[in-house]
C-alpha cells in the first residue's frame, strides 16, 4: 500500500467544482492586505506631502539625516535651513522629516543643550 494515491485524493477534492470557491480566500487576503498595509501607508504619505508643502519661513525642521535647523527661505523644490550662525544648508523638500511650525528661536535650543552639557560635566 502506497501513500501517493491517498495524498492525491486529499489534494484534489471530489466533485471538481471549486472554480469561484478557490478565488474567494485569495480575494479576502488581498482586501485584508489593502486595509492593513496599503491604505495606512498612503495616508501617511499624503500627510508627509502636506506637511512638506506647508513649510514656512521661521519653522524649526529636522532633516531625514537628523540635522536640526530654522527655515530661512524656500522654493518649490528646496528649503534653506540655518543650522548655526552664518551657516545655512539647502535641502530638497523631500529630505525634511518633521516640522515645528513657528517653534521659536533656534538659539534657545543651543543654550539649553549647552547648559545640559555643563551640568553633565560637573557630575
Amino acid at each position: 500500500m502506497t501513500i501517493l494515491p491517498i495524498l492525491a485524493e486529499v489534494a484534489a477534492p471530489a466533485g471538481g467544482g471549486g472554480g469561484i470557491g478557490m478565488f474567494v480566500p485569495m480575494i479576502l487576503i488581498m482586501v485584508m492586505f489593502y486595509f492593513i498595509l496599503i491604505r495606512p501607508q498612503r495616508k501617511q504619505q499624503k500627510k508627509q506631502e502636506e506637511m512638506r508643502k506647508n513649510i514656512g519661513k521661521g519653522d524649526k525642521v529636522v532633516s531625514i539625516g537628523g540635522i536640526h535647523g530654522l527655515v530661512t527661505g524656500h522654493t518649490d523644490r528646496t528649503v534653506s535651513v540655518k543650522v548655526a550662525d552664518g551657516l545655512s544648508i539647502k535641502f530638497d523638500r523631500s529630505a525634511i522629516a518633521s516640522i515645528d511650525h513657528k517653534g521659536g528661536s533656534h538659539d534657545n535650543d543651543t543654550e539649553e543643550e549647552s547648559s545640559e552639557n555643563d551640568e553633565s560635566e560637573e557630575s
